[in-house]
């Protein structure tokens, strides 16, 4: 993750990465968008994030061999089969960036945080 720099923007958050973690976040941050028009984005605990009617919705962030996504939903048997090779702690999906990240699993996780009720919105 960037060092010291308070990063004000999403784009400023990207850009301060090698090539390689850009290319990865901007994929992430599209299949977001898209799976959610209209949510908005901010930085949060030094990080991007997606709000949805003023509420926080996903998180994501750049590191140097990985891309995080947070927090996991509550899912579907199906669906914590899909993305049991990606869980890294209790709320934490990551996606090393030696393989294709999984933008299906992306679109999956925040679609399903919409829809989460226990508190996946927060």
């Amino acid at each position: 993750m960037p060092a010291q720099k308070k990063l004000s923007t999403v784009d400023e958050y990207i850009q301060s990465f090698p090539k390689e973690v850009q290319n990865a976040l901007g994929k992430i941050r599209r299949t977001l968008h898209k799976a959610v028009p209209g949510a908005v984005e901010t930085i949060s605990y030094g990080i991007p994030c997606l709000k949805v009617d003023s509420r926080y919705l996903v998180y994501f962030a750049g590191w140097k061999n990985h891309i995080s996504l947070y927090p996991i939903p509550s899912g579907t048997p199906a669906y914590r089969k899909k993305i049991a090779d990606y869980v890294a702690g209790k709320g934490t999906l990551k996606f090393p960036l030696t393989e294709s990240i999984p933008l299906d699993i992306v679109e999956d996780t925040v679609k399903l945080l919409l829809k989460d009720k226990k508190g996946a919105l927060y």
